[in-house]
């Protein structure tokens, strides 16, 4: 049995492929007449073979079990693409340059002078509970005013096609590894399509990642050393931080590898003695970064190393102190954001959102909680939300007593009808829904990835995309011209 196009249900849904059955989008004509000329046996043969690349290549990641502790798990590939075409690409790419050259203001601003909150443009009051703000960090100049120099920021598609920016991950952002494996192992198993399909290359990634480090350096003569710095091999996204150094041609250090002398310059130690450290891409969150500046029980940390940082003599991204943007109550902030640093509109909407903090929108979601999609401030993975279409009235409950207690904490947002994307689902071929999280560099030059890691909801519904919550991957290809 091969892929009958005209079966495939997309009714009252925006699909990346099929506009409705039988009638494939302009730039997924050649995939689509492609797929269906495999028969079952081909279609199911290329899955298995893909799921076989993973794991020959050991392409993992962590989830976390109450009952059984970390579990390391292949990486959940559908083979089946994400297709876009490149001119709808390029709006969104210029709608995320804009997004984080605004953020990036801000951060610099609240670490500043604050004149947003001096303007009335930005809350005072929802700084001070700002649990990313670091008072540590205040007074800081990072090259060229970045803090965030690695951003993720989640887009989803509504229903009626219409693009919106779902939330911005600036502390240490995650998934980029995913998405080049995915690009290689898709590869592998469709090399024709690739021969003469229009499809634009991520590769240039870890090349494009290290120029934008190196521009971060102190020293500026010769070639910097950068350096990734992990918690460690028990750390969910281990994979990705060795495969990222491995990719640059960087070294992979923990916090015990490094060291701070008394004239505030971070060194490495090597079999040959000590040698320099210029940039640091820390995967480590800022509590644990430096036990002298935060946390004091940290291990995974380097004692000196914001020393170092505010006297200029190491770059760290992303920057100390970059969370304060991270945060789902100033995701609404926006918006206004862009149009105060840089007197633009926003070229990509936000999701409408609520803020609990305010006593009409509050009791709005707590009247609507069935709904609403609720999300607490600084989570991430889809841990603490309430999906308020597939809740239970004691989980509705429990969030209601969360909200009031407080209201700081937690926005609402309207289910948004997720795209779908076709999947392979046990011997057929079906919808499902998914996001997508392209990486936008940003130092002396600005860069986003040419796609992203499309995140997919594999069971049949389910709005939830998180690899940690039952969620698979896809390949994003961007089509230039007439399409594969």
């Amino acid at each position: 049995m091969t892929i009958r196009w005209r079966d495939y249900k997309v009714e009252g849904i925006y699909d990346e492929v099929m506009k409705a059955a039988g009638r494939p989008r302009d730039h997924a004509r050649l995939l689509t007449r492609y797929l269906a000329a495999l028969d079952e046996d081909e279609l199911f043969s290329i899955q298995a073979a893909a799921e076989l690349s993973i794991k020959e290549m050991g392409i993992t990641f962590t989830v976390y079990s109450q009952t059984e502790g970390s579990i390391d798990r292949a990486w959940p590939l559908d083979v089946i693409p994400r297709v876009m075409a490149a001119d709808e690409w390029r709006r969104i790419e210029s709608g995320l340059k804009q997004r984080v050259h605004a953020l990036n203001c801000f951060i610099n601003d609240i670490y500043h002078h604050q004149k947003i909150i001096k303007d009335g443009k930005f809350p005072r009051e929802v700084l001070a509970k700002s649990v990313n703000f670091r008072k540590e960090c205040v007074g800081v100049d990072p090259p060229q005013g970045v803090w965030a120099h690695i951003c993720g920021s989640d887009l989803v598609r509504d229903s009626d096609g219409t693009v919106y920016v779902l939330e911005d991950n600036l502390r240490v952002p995650s998934g980029v590894s995913y998405m080049l494996e995915n690009r290689q192992v898709v590869k592998r198993v469709f090399p024709e399509l690739f021969e003469n399909g229009g499809i634009l290359p991520v590769d240039d990634y870890p090349s494009q990642l290290f120029d934008c480090l190196a521009a971060l350096s102190p020293r500026r003569s010769g070639v910097p050393e950068v350096v990734v710095l992990t918690p460690g091999i028990y750390n969910s996204a281990y994979f990705e931080h060795s495969y990222i150094a491995q990719q640059m041609g960087c070294e992979l250090v923990e916090g015990g590898d490094l060291h701070v002398s008394e004239d505030n310059v971070v060194y490495m130690r090597t079999i040959e003695g000590l040698s320099r450290v210029d940039v640091i891409y820390r995967r480590i969150d800022d509590l644990f970064l430096d036990p002298e500046a935060f946390r004091k029980d940290s291990m995974l940390g380097v004692p000196g190393l914001m020393r170092a940082w505010k006297a200029g003599n190491v770059a760290l991204a992303n920057a100390p102190g970059a969370g304060v943007a991270d945060d789902k109550v100033v995701y609404a902030y926006v918006p206004d954001i862009i149009r105060y640093y840089l007197d633009e509109d926003p070229i990509l909407p936000n999701v409408p959102t609520y803020l609990c903090t305010e006593k009409e929108s509050r009791d709005h979601v707590l009247k609507n909680l069935a709904k609403m999609v609720v999300k607490p401030a600084n989570e991430s993975g889809g841990y603490g939300m309430l999906v308020g279409p597939v809740s239970t009235k004691k989980e509705r409950d429990a969030m209601a007593r969360r909200i009031k207690n407080d209201p700081r904490n937690f926005i609402a947002q309207p289910v948004i009808t997720l795209s779908t994307v076709p999947s392979i689902v046990g011997k057929h071929v079906e919808p499902r829904h998914v996001d997508l999280r392209p990486f936008i560099l940003s130092s002396d030059q600005m860069y986003v990835t040419t796609g992203g890691l499309t995140r997919v909801a594999m069971r049949k519904g389910s709005l939830v995309v998180n690899s940690s919550q039952g969620g698979g991957s896809k390949d994003t290809w961007i089509i230039e011209g007439g399409g594969v």
